[in-house]
């Protein structure tokens, strides 16, 4: 199925988290986009009910797209250690309390990997995944997701991200997206691949209804 362009024009990030945010504008920065959050626009958040990645992002979108009347861009993401079977997965926001103390969320990963005897390189390897979902108000959906591999470290590291950054080490690389600045760790351009989750996500979003055939 042919996928549909997006023109330029104003479009709705549906988030109220300022770091995704701003990653999300910085991404989309090249495109001529006037993006305005569900935040600034003082839409309600909706309650994440759905069991996948891809469907609390449809959620996320709809909601946005129905309420504005404008194409609306959400993401859904999670920060995912294979030793707790995936977990927190879609429950990553929530691992961190009403407060988003994404501190105390990260000592919880870290004592639930001591439980399991998640001591070696080998156990502790965790995945970041982002699905983005583009709605429009008229129902229609597509979807976008991008995976990156690494190593959960311990203690954190770096104050440049948020979130679980500070514990992830992608493969191939010295530095935790903590100690990134946010243009490294997209590591993304028209040009070079992507290396986070969300720029991974971005790069098959804007190639499919952004760039020009």
């Amino acid at each position: 199925m042919a996928h549909r362009k997006l023109e330029p024009g104003r479009l709705v990030v549906a988030t109220h988290n300022a770091g995704k945010l701003r990653e999300i504008r910085e991404l989309l920065g090249p495109y001529g986009f006037d993006v305005v959050s569900a935040g600034e626009l003082d839409l309600p958040e909706p309650e994440e009910t759905g069991t996948t990645f891809e469907a609390n992002a449809e959620l996320k979108a709809r909601a946005a797209a129905e309420a504005s009347g404008l194409p609306s861009l959400a993401d859904d993401s999670g920060f995912c250690a294979a030793a707790l079977n995936g977990d927190p997965g879609i429950y990553s926001a929530r691992w961190a309390g009403p407060e988003k103390d994404f501190a105390m969320a990260m000592r919880n990963v870290e004592e639930k990997l001591q439980q399991a005897g998640a001591v070696t390189a080998e156990a502790r390897r965790g995945s970041f995944v982002a699905v983005l979902c583009l709605a429009w108000p008229d129902g229609h959906a597509e979807f976008f997701r991008g995976e990156v591999e690494g190593q959960i470290v311990w203690p954190p590291r770096g104050t440049k991200g948020f979130g679980y950054d500070p514990m992830f080490q992608p493969d191939g690389h010295e530095r935790t997206f903590g100690e990134m600045t946010s243009e490294e760790k997209h590591g993304w351009s028209r040009t070079t691949p992507a290396l986070s989750h969300r720029a991974r996500a971005f790069t098959l979003f804007s190639k499919a209804c952004l760039e020009q055939e």
